[in-house]
């Protein structure tokens, strides 16, 4: 488990690849300034190596352009995926000043939100497919967010059978990571991210 504890965010990761490989062929990445948290998740198509070499594009180029727009920074993985595999792809920018949440996603990555205050669960509808290095629609969608809210994003290595209701019971990040870890079979690789907005 990594952890990452912040005045403005607190989140439990897990990544684990599939039972005899060696690499996982998915990938996460997380920028934390005083200003904004970056966290994007891809799953490389297939597994191993060759799947390792596409979801790799992401921390590529997050470590030197996270400061650019979401859709930016959709367009550079796309672009990098040429010749390679490709990849699912996920990634959401939190905005600690404007209280924004924003997130794209283009394959079978899933995200949630829930918002303890009123009960309410946002799950965004990711675009169908996967980055390939063809031109590519992002459907970009932004979010207000509110002190304490939860979030999980997975990749599909990651079954659930209710994740909502596990969102509602646990209530905090790190009492999610432990039942999600209770309650999944990996036979795949699996990544996924639990944690709280603070402030």
């Amino acid at each position: 488990m990594e952890k990452i504890q912040h005045s403005f965010v607190d989140a439990f990761i897990f990544n684990e690849a599939k039972k005899g490989n060696h690499e996982s062929g998915d990938s996460y990445h997380t920028v934390l300034t005083d200003d904004y948290f970056i966290c994007s998740v891809a799953d490389g198509l297939g597994s191993g190596p060759v799947a390792r070499e596409s979801s790799q594009v992401i921390p590529q180029i997050l470590r030197e352009y996270h400061h650019e727009t979401i859709d930016q920074l959709m367009y550079r993985f796309n672009g990098l995926m040429l010749q390679k595999r490709g990849a699912a792809v996920a990634i959401f920018k939190v905005d600690f000043n404007k209280k924004t949440l924003e997130y794209s996603c283009v394959g079978n990555i899933r995200f949630y939100l829930y918002r303890k205050a009123t009960d309410e669960i946002i799950y965004p509808l990711p675009v169908m497919g996967y980055l390939s290095g063809r031109p590519q629609k992002l459907r970009t969608q932004l979010y207000t967010y509110v002190e304490d809210d939860l979030f999980l994003i997975h990749s599909d290595g990651v079954d659930l059978r209710n994740p909502k209701a596990m969102m509602r019971k646990a209530a905090v990040p790190e009492q999610l990571y432990r039942d999600i870890l209770a309650s999944i079979q990996t036979g795949d690789d699996a990544t996924f991210i639990t944690g709280s907005l603070l402030k």
